[in-house]
């Protein structure tokens, strides 16, 4: 099989073809992301001298994306718009949120339409998307913006840290087929075979 892959020189996919799109947050603006990954718990069972381990329950793991931080668009006020949007106000006024004597707090709701979805694609040598990741119901969990130096002449960044409950993979191409697997059930779900590049 080997001597088939290389004798067939197929196109791979890089590390560098990708766009990431995050509400109101440019996609050049993005410098790099972390892709999606799954954990499965383990579960042990103990008899005399032996252990048995059983799969146990899905995990999906923390994103995280890396932005650039230009003038304008300021993406440290970008960021922060969407923390407030997901429901975090400043105690500035002793009376609460425009003096209405509320405080209001962060909800899940919110917190998901401020980011109004997450979708990371990864494209070939002619921008065509091979690969796309949609972060279900995520939220900013973390937001750094960036360390300051005199002896630093790089780009300031700010750094997102993405909390979503599971991810959907759809590809441009089907997998492998999986041997002694008979109707076997995936999350992964491929274009049909007229995908012309366009959603």
């Amino acid at each position: 099989m080997a001597g088939n892959f290389w004798s067939a020189a197929p196109e791979t996919k890089r590390a560098y073809r990708w766009v990431v799109y995050i509400n109101n947050i440019h996609t050049y603006m993005a410098k790099s992301v972390s892709k999606p990954t799954v954990s499965v718990s383990e579960i042990s069972h103990r008899f005399i001298n032996h252990t048995f381990w059983y799969p146990g329950r899905v995990e999906w793991n923390q994103v995280s994306v890396v932005l650039v931080d230009p003038i304008s668009p300021d993406a440290v006020k970008t960021v922060m718009g969407i923390v407030e949007a997901s429901g975090y106000q400043p105690p500035d006024n002793p009376n609460g949120e425009n003096g209405s004597g509320r405080w209001p707090t962060i909800a899940k709701s919110s917190a998901v339409n401020a980011l109004n979805g997450v979708t990371i694609e990864q494209v070939d040598n002619t921008g065509r998307m091979v690969e796309k990741w949609v972060l279900k119901n995520p939220w900013v969990k973390d937001a750094s913006f960036g360390d300051l130096s005199y002896d630093n002449e790089d780009i300031v960044t700010v750094s997102l840290t993405l909390r979503y409950d599971w991810a959907y993979l759809e590809t441009a191409n089907p997998g492998h087929p999986l041997q002694g697997v008979a109707g076997g059930y995936s999350t992964a779900r491929r274009f049909p075979r007229a995908w012309n590049g366009s959603l």
